[in-house]
């Protein structure tokens, strides 16, 4: 696969996006969102959901897609969407057991929990012209269309160690009411990319209201949750507020066959690469933030003390400020949530951080503070960064205002 890889990124020279001539018909904007398969997605929706603040936004049950006798067999089978803005879901949780006996993909990738590693383009035709420049290629796509709940156009090729990464257009937004689609907005799907051009999201809604459907019949955290903490002003359940999602860290098989894949086809730019312990390590963006994905050899696991039974390092949750961090480690520590302390050099790039253990295991790196790349492309120099304390009991009441402080990508929206 590796040398199909090398060869799609050379032979893609003259594809035009948007009136911009570039070596691949599609362009990665952000990382979108992210997903885990869990033990037990409701035990994992406690911690996400009521201590990191992910609201639900759909549910779905793939019980009755397994055949009839194998539905108590694996475990529970019901997934959660979640998200953290606008986006129908930003962080997904989804049951281990069901995935692996549904998908004939994790059986030949064993410690593989990332359900997935969503990567957004600009434009419906990126996606119908990155799938057929993928086939062209000879790159493999595990499927493609349009999935829903979500409603958002994708295909999905796996990396070289068997992560599942999906490029994908025009996720579902939600709005003010909080309700995602109602079901019977979902029947219509899709299983491969539309022919073009395709019907607006508008001109859809609308044949849903012409044909009676209820638009404020879809999901919404019914509960409340007791708002007493004063996060700028705003009265939330907890005293800080996620903004934005990533950087995904992965531990691979091969870095430079990985390296490959998510620069030479994908189109992911190299922001700067370290060696720690003798281990090369590889960081990649994909707009202007020093990096949207770090690869790890596998041999640095170990070295680490990070669990064998799984690639991924961690997953980034960017907070709105340092007071918010701060916050949110001595809100999550009197919950009981445990941290595993991990050397800062592996987070070039990136302010304070702590990484909060998940339920299974997983660590959640939660920080504020993102060095931004710009049209040079080069990054800060390291002696020029913040020295920091990796015990975060030692860490500064206040610190002093870099030039990347409070840049980047910009929530929008209230923050409740």
């Amino acid at each position: 696969m590796s040398d199909n890889i090398g060869r799609a990124g050379r032979a893609a020279s003259g594809c035009v996006v948007g009136g911009v001539q570039l070596p691949r018909p599609f362009r990665i904007r952000r990382l979108g969102h992210f997903g885990v398969n869990v033990a037990d997605p409701a035990v994992s929706l406690e911690f996400y959901g009521r201590l990191l603040g992910f609201e639900l936004a759909d549910e779905l049950d793939f019980g009755p897609r397994l055949p009839e006798g194998e539905r108590d067999k694996h475990g529970p089978t019901v997934g959660s969407f979640t998200r953290h803005g606008t986006d129908h879901h930003s962080f997904v949780i989804f049951p281990r057991g069901a995935m692996q006996a549904l998908n004939p993909h994790y059986a030949d990738y064993p410690e593989l929990t990332v359900n997935q590693i969503t990567w957004q383009v600009g434009t419906l035709r990126e996606v119908v012209d990155g799938y057929e420049w993928f086939l062209r290629n000879g790159l493999k796509i595990l499927r493609a269309g349009r999935d829903l709940p979500g409603s958002n156009w994708h295909f999905y090729p796996p990396d070289p160690s068997g992560h599942i990464n999906e490029l994908y257009y025009g996720i579902e937004q939600i709005g003010w009411a909080g309700y995602s689609k109602p079901g019977p907005m979902h029947r219509i799907r899709y299983q491969q990319p539309p022919g073009l051009p395709h019907r607006s999201e508008f001109a859809e809604v609308n044949e849903a209201i012409v044909q009676g459907d209820d638009l404020n019949a879809g999901w919404r955290r019914k509960a409340p949750w007791p708002e007493t903490f004063d996060v700028g002003g705003v009265l939330l359940a907890r005293p800080f507020k996620i903004g934005k999602v990533g950087p995904v860290r992965l531990f691979v098989d091969d870095v430079d066959e990985a390296l490959r894949f998510y620069q030479d086809t994908l189109g992911l730019a190299v922001t700067e690469q370290i060696i720690y312990e003798g281990h090369r390590c590889v960081f990649l963006r994909a707009n202007t933030e020093h990096h949207s994905l770090a690869l790890y050899p596998k041999a640095l696991r170990a070295v680490l003390g990070l669990p064998a039974g799984s690639t991924l390092f961690s997953f980034g949750l960017q907070l709105g400020s340092y007071q918010q961090l701060r916050d949110a480690i001595s809100f999550l520590a009197a919950a009981g949530v445990r941290f595993r302390r991990l050397p800062a050099v592996l987070s070039p790039g990136m302010g304070h951080h702590v990484y909060a253990v998940d339920p299974d295991g997983n660590g959640m790196q939660l920080y504020w503070e993102m060095e931004q790349i710009g049209w040079e492309g080069k990054p800060r120099p390291a002696a020029k960064r913040r020295q920091l304390e990796e015990d975060h009991t030692l860490w500064p009441q206040t610190l002093e205002l870099q030039s990347d402080s409070f840049t980047g990508e910009v929530f929008l929206g209230p923050i409740n």
